[in-house]
């Protein structure tokens, strides 16, 4: 069962300021886990069933490099970090996936997904100025689905066929979910994009990101290594894994952290110094939440750095204004 986590609260413009009208609630789950996948701290029951959304990504890329595939096909280090990514579209996003499909012998029409514009209102808005039309690579997926397109091809398996659930890639992606997250307990569904999605209990989401952030801990050698390789990858190209100033890039660019978001709610952490992973499920799926939830935890955990929480004030996730910039109201944790 999940918990509450966060209130939000509008000043009553009518009363005094100290006084304030509730607004909103949002509930869901928080696990911590130390290096030994012992839960620390939950807000929520541990057990309850979540899917990883695109929060799984880290993880499904990582049989490109325990394959080597980003060797045998040529990619660089820094278009590798796009098939982890939830990229919104920027130009360097686009580049990268355009040169992997180029290098892996794909078209971007065999991509599933249908054509769509950049997540970037900033991309979308020069895209439409050159006169351009959407196009499947800009799909924030777009990535993720070069990174089963290069695994499926190596497999053997039919390239056309990579987004169904019953083909070598997929048995290979569960494969790693099953090692990272240390549990045999999944289901499947169907991702907003077209590929398979996985759930787990949450305490194993959190698992997972301990074992992104402590390779060391990974019980299977060639796994760990690959996580270790994409990992530093990542901390090296943050703006790569999401885009400029986007929540994910900027908890990446700590050294410290490996982060992702997903759908509907979902954050990931992985602290390497202090050896722990995180996640966090929102129920109504709220994005609003993610940046003062992370603040939080990471500051509790002395994990927050003065840079990071310079870094953090592009978000104001403590505070609400109105179009005159009057702060009206605020959040509140509640766990």
């Amino acid at each position: 069962m999940y918990t509450q986590l966060v209130s939000e609260y509008r000043f009553d413009p009518s009363e005094n300021a100290q006084d304030a009208l509730f607004d909103l609630m949002h509930y869901g789950y928080i696990c911590v886990v130390d290096e030994n996948s012992n839960v620390i701290f939950h807000a929520g029951d541990t057990n309850d069933m979540v899917f990883y959304r695109s929060a799984s990504k880290p993880i499904q890329a990582l049989p490109v490099f325990i394959h080597k595939l980003d060797e045998k096909f040529g990619i660089e280090e820094m278009e590798s970090v796009v098939l982890s990514a939830s990229h919104v579209g920027e130009e360097k996003h686009v580049r990268a996936v355009e040169s992997i499909l180029r290098k892996g012998g794909f078209s971007e029409d065999i991509l599933c997904m249908k054509p769509t514009r950049p997540t970037s209102e900033k991309a979308n808005e020069a895209r439409i100025r050159g006169g351009l039309p959407l196009r499947k690579i800009y799909h924030t997926c777009s990535g993720k689905h070069a990174a089963l397109l290069l695994i499926q091809k190596y497999l053997g398996g039919a390239p056309v066929d990579y987004w169904k659930e019953d083909t070598p890639v997929f048995k290979e992606i569960l494969d790693s979910i099953r090692i990272m997250s240390e549990t045999e307990q999944i289901k499947v569904g169907v991702d907003g994009c077209g590929v398979p999605v996985f759930a787990v209990p949450i305490k194993n989401i959190a698992i997972s990101y301990k074992n992104l952030a402590c390779p060391d801990k990974i019980q299977n050698e060639r796994v760990e290594e690959a996580a270790e390789r994409n990992v530093t990858r990542i901390a090296k190209y943050p703006d790569m894994i999401s885009g400029e100033n986007y929540l994910s890039s900027v908890l990446d660019s700590d050294p410290n952290i490996i982060a992702k978001d997903g759908a509907n709610g979902v954050l990931t952490i992985g602290l390497k110094k202090q050896r722990i992973g995180i996640a966090v499920k929102l129920i109504d799926g709220t994005q609003e939440a993610w940046s003062f939830l992370a603040q939080e935890i990471l500051k509790k955990l002395g994990a927050l750095t003065p840079e990071m929480e310079k870094k953090m004030e592009i978000f104001h996730p403590t505070y609400f204004v109105n179009d005159n910039e009057r702060i009206v109201g605020q959040r509140k944790c509640e766990f």
